[in-house]
């Protein structure tokens, strides 16, 4: 009777086990993004994101991104940043800003989990383009090009997805290739 109940306890942990392994750890920015840890923990490790870092700590978000979630985060490069007009960054790294800022950030995140394979499945569902309404309150537009994903900001801006499926124990990130802006 003990052999059985190790032997059911050992078969449980194991296939917990396999769970977390099911998510591979996915390489950004020289560092290994871990799927059990949330998106700050993750994020402040990356090369290639420290802007969006030092924005997400000005805007006072940081708490926000290490909740529950589950959040889908579209997440600039510095790369990205550099791409704006200058000075914007800058600007924006203002406390008497921190509005537009929290604005433009949230404008990156939407509620719940879309992995890859959820978006293009959006996207196959509405014929070309997917709709995704960010906890700004404003709307991306998910699209394909052959085999890449892109998203739309409300201008037209277009960001190409460079490195999807992070998976968070909060959510998911996708690696973009430029400043998504709403409408303000």
């Amino acid at each position: 009777m003990k052999t059985r109940k190790f032997l059911a306890a050992a078969i449980l942990a194991l296939g917990f086990g396999l769970t977390s392994f099911a998510q591979k750890t996915v390489m950004v920015g020289g560092a290994a993004m871990y799927p059990n840890k949330n998106i700050i923990e993750n994020a402040v490790n990356s090369k290639d994101h420290t802007t969006l870092v030092a924005a997400v700590k000005a805007a006072g978000l940081v708490e926000t991104l290490q909740g529950k979630g589950p959040f889908t985060v579209f997440a600039p490069t510095n790369e990205a940043f550099s791409k704006l007009p200058a000075g914007t960054v800058e600007t924006l790294l203002k406390p008497e800003n921190i509005r537009s800022l929290q604005t433009i950030l949230t404008y990156h995140v939407v509620a719940g989990k879309m992995n890859s394979s959820d978006i293009a499945k959006a996207i196959k569902a509405g014929k070309g383009k997917a709709s995704l309404k960010t906890v700004s309150g404003g709307t991306l537009t998910a699209w394909m090009d052959g085999k890449d994903l892109y998203i739309s900001d409300e201008s037209g801006n277009k960001a190409k997805i460079t490195i999807s499926d992070v998976n968070q124990s909060n959510g998911v990130i996708h690696v973009v290739d430029a400043v998504l802006l709403p409408k303000m």
